[in-house]
């Protein structure tokens, strides 16, 4: 794993963030998805939310689909699509304000480097 932090280390910078000095909406979703292959779920929570409720919408979504493919009547996926990706879009939208909310008031920047 640690080949692949290494190469991920030294992406390109973001761009919104050296224009304004603060975090982008997606600002921490490699290093979440890094600690997520690590083992390290609070730390890949604390970087990007989105990461952790991406896995748990698919995993949910394959055991439903496999439920839905048994039963006789099968499940509407469209209403619980819709909920999956407007909750996600909710998730990047409070995640971003909170985290430029506590750098930019609280002094606190919560997206530490490895």
């Amino acid at each position: 794993m640690n080949w692949l932090k290494q190469i991920l280390k030294f992406g390109p910078p973001c761009l919104f963030q050296s224009l304004t000095g603060l975090y982008c909406p997606g600002c921490g979703g490699t290093r979440a998805v890094l600690s997520l292959l690590s083992g390290d779920l609070r730390m890949s929570f604390q970087y990007h939310p989105l990461v952790l409720y991406t896995v748990f919408v698919i995993l949910l979504e394959v055991i439903l689909r496999k439920i839905s493919q048994k039963n006789s009547r099968p499940m509407d996926h469209k209403k619980r699509v819709r909920f999956f990706i407007l909750t996600g879009a909710a998730i990047v939208v409070v995640n971003w304000i909170f985290k430029n909310y506590m750098l930019v008031f609280q002094g606190v920047d919560l997206l530490p480097i490895f």
